[in-house]
């Protein structure tokens, strides 16, 4: 081993992190220290009655000990060892409450971190020193702080073996914080780590995150895969008819705007949600989401975009719950849509709202003999709505039509 493998422990940027965390332990000592030697004092005086100071030093052990067992000690030990120690530990799971063994091995920690704290800032501030005074004076350097009795091996008659042995004294010192920094970045995820009812807690978090963001990936691809369809048609027959019909042309034009926005503000929407800064998530923009109040104006924006749609609706759409509306509203876009891309001929939409609950029918003929399969997303988008809210999905081909059916629960609350 080279002699720059050698002392590479004692010039670490790590090395010196890890002794900043250290010596933070020993900083959280002094109080303790300062109220052992007040009650030490306390008890080993005559003019002090034995009864109340025995009281005294029972309360005093009680406030003591009571910080190493909060959830917040725990939590500002995990923060300082990511910072100082560089241990990969997971923050603690907000408003999770830690068991009674996460705590004891967070009370050990505590302990141990203020116990070695306290010699390594003992050691800094006596030894290391003293030490460094002798290594000076080997230097040739007076600084004046030399007593005339020999401490130890430090002897101010033989400057050179003092000098030798403040050396030796330092690389020791140094030696020794770093073995201590590795130890306590060994140890950390197994005191600090979390317990496995904060390790499911994390999981199911994560999770509901990502449900929620395939949640908005299908709202994504659903209003904007439908604004695209509608787009491409309008377009195209604004193409064919330019010369002989400008009129239509104009109509055509002002509904790509219209849906061009509106899927500009669905975008804006579900970008809003999915960005993240280092503060957490920003705040949504407060776009409405479409429902199925708007399933006049959703057929209207077919319809125009030269899909032939025969509608009925039974029921009252506006007593849906929220969320039964905004996911039928989605259903029938992307059959619609679907139908748009993959059929021909006209398009026959049934929704009905029965009692505790919502059904929806799109039938319409397909062209040659595949489906709507081929694209997959927004068939499993489908799917995903409906199996979320508990409800059913049937679709495929009937003979030479391809018919999509789901039926989702919807209960609303009672009257009164």
């Amino acid at each position: 081993m080279t002699v720059r493998g050698v002392l590479a422990p004692l010039v670490r940027g790590s090395t010196w992190r890890r002794a900043v965390f250290l010596l933070l332990g020993g900083v959280l000592a002094l109080p303790y220290a300062l109220l052992a030697v007040a009650f030490a004092q306390m008890l080993t005086s005559s003019g002090v009655p034995r009864p109340p100071g025995v009281g005294l030093l029972l309360v005093g052990v009680g406030l003591a000990v009571v910080p190493v067992f909060l959830a917040g000690s725990r939590a500002l030990e995990i923060a300082a060892a990511r910072a100082l120690l560089a241990v990969d530990l997971p923050e603690p799971a907000p408003g999770h409450r830690i068991d009674r063994e996460t705590r004891l091995r967070a009370a050990l920690w505590i302990a141990l971190h203020l116990a070695t704290g306290a010699v390594v800032l003992f050691a800094a501030i006596s030894a290391f020193p003293m030490a460094l005074v002798f290594v000076a004076g080997l230097a040739g350097l007076d600084v004046g702080a030399v007593s005339d009795e020999p401490l130890g091996p430090f002897d101010p008659a033989r400057p050179v073996t003092a000098g030798l042995a403040g050396a030796a004294v330092l690389v020791a010192l140094g030696y020794a914080v770093a073995g201590l920094g590795a130890l306590a970045a060994s140890m950390a995820p197994v005191l600090l780590g979390p317990a496995q009812a904060e390790r499911i807690a994390a999981l199911e978090a994560r999770a509901v995150r990502l449900a929620e963001r395939n949640r908005l990936a299908r709202e994504l691809h659903d209003s904007v895969g439908h604004a695209l369809t509608v787009a491409t048609l309008q377009a195209g027959a604004a193409r064919e008819l330019l010369d002989s019909d400008p009129e239509f042309s104009r109509r055509a034009l002002r509904a790509i705007e219209e849906t061009s926005r509106r899927a500009m503000d669905d975008l804006d929407h579900v970008l809003g949600l999915l960005r993240e800064t280092d503060a957490g998530p920003t705040p949504a923009p407060n776009a409405p989401q479409p429902t199925l109040v708007g399933l006049d104006r959703l057929v209207a924006a077919a319809r125009a975009a030269g899909l032939v749609v025969e509608s009925r609706v039974d029921g009252a759409l506006d007593a849906l719950p929220a969320v039964v509306s905004r996911e039928g509203y989605r259903i029938i876009q992307e059959g619609l849509t679907n139908a748009a891309r993959h059929g021909r001929g006209p398009v026959t939409l049934r929704v009905a709202v029965p009692p505790q609950g919502l059904e929806i029918e799109l039938v319409n003929a397909v062209r040659g003999t595949t489906g709507p399969t081929g694209g997959g997303r927004g068939l499993d988008g489908m799917r995903e709505r409906v199996l979320l809210l508990g409800g059913h999905l049937d679709a495929g081909p009937r003979g030479d039509r391809w018919r999509v059916r789901a039926t989702l629960p919807a209960p609303r609350e009672e009257p009164g």
